[in-house]
């Protein structure tokens, strides 16, 4: 029989606060280094994400080694301190869960087609399509939908380079292009051989676009990929603006498209893909809320190819 007094069970009990903070660190360092290691589009993003991650694992690490140095270290805390330190826990676990959430949709490769003669120039912040051998007088900057990954427009927007036309496909800070809805103006800076722009996006890049096309009166074009505007563009009479949109989208739905029409000008076109849902504008996979769609993927897509270019086309015989 083994005695156990009651002075060894007080030395051995952890308070849950201290597992509280071996969760949180824990946290920290796991769930950055499964977004890191486990999703290409983290890295091959704007940097802004892998620096925030990385900066998160180092936190919990220093964490984690100062908590195994006070392991025999027992703190007396007041009521306050308490609920404090409880607080600021979990602040951090909801940090994480807010880490956790940006993981973004990586590309998915669409099955091999001819090729094309382009040329793709990738940096940090964008992934610039221009006509190899040709050269562009007119141009698109495109903001790509929320957590979604810059390479999965590159291919729905091919026809329009093919065509003739610039495309510079932006990388948002933490792939949320709401963070820095100027960003279309360093990519046209960056090309001053344009001699007319037009910008678009997906969803709520789309929003971005809409917004920097309404405060910039250079901009000759709004391409909208199942998206809308917040706020109204009707005195923007000189912009042209084709809305393209998907009968089957379960987030920016026939509704919504619908209802933008009072925002655009009056002269705005819109084109409904039918059986297309929100997922069909960028090769990312399956998106949650989404609907079900009704078209196979690829006659979708080149419906939206070939209205992009002819968009462009349309501009620049304005």
């Amino acid at each position: 029989m083994v005695l156990r007094s009651a002075h060894s069970e007080v030395t051995t009990r952890r308070p849950a606060l201290f597992w509280a903070s071996w969760l949180c660190a824990a946290a920290l360092i796991s769930v950055p280094a499964v977004m890191l290691t486990g999703n290409p589009a983290v890295l091959r993003g704007h940097p802004l994400l892998p620096a925030v991650l990385v900066t998160a694992a180092v936190v919990g690490l220093f964490w984690a080694a100062l908590l195994w140095r006070g392991r025999n270290v027992r703190l007396r805390r007041s009521t306050l301190r308490a609920v404090g330190a409880w607080l600021g826990r979990g602040a951090v676990l909801v940090l994480v869960a807010i880490l956790a959430w940006l993981n973004p949709f990586a590309y998915q490769a669409a099955p091999a087609g001819p090729t094309s003669e382009l040329s793709v120039v990738e940096t940090p912040t964008a992934i610039t399509l221009s006509p190899d051998g040709g050269q562009a007088t007119e141009g698109l900057v495109f903001y790509p939908g929320a957590k979604v990954e810059a390479r999965a427009y590159a291919d729905i927007l091919k026809p329009a380079v093919e065509s003739g036309f610039l495309v510079v496909i932006l990388k948002t800070p933490l792939n949320l292009s709401l963070l820095d809805g100027n960003q279309a103006r360093s990519a046209m800076s960056d090309h001053p051989g344009i001699s007319s722009w037009a910008v678009g996006g997906h969803s709520l890049g789309g929003v971005s676009a809409s917004s920097f096309a309404l405060n910039n009166k250079d901009v000759a074009g709004l391409l909208l990929f199942a998206s809308y505007p917040l706020d109204s563009m009707q005195d923007r009479a000189d912009l042209k603006v084709l809305s393209i949109s998907g009968t089957e989208d379960g987030l920016s739905t026939p509704g919504k498209i619908d209802a933008s029409r009072q925002l655009l000008p009056s002269d705005a076109a819109f084109l409904a893909v039918q059986g297309a849902n929100h997922a069909y504008f960028g090769d990312y996979g399956p998106q949650p809320g989404d609907g079900e769609p009704t078209v196979a993927r690829d006659v979708a897509q080149k419906q939206i190819s070939s209205a992009t270019a002819a968009f462009m086309a349309g501009l620049a015989a304005k």
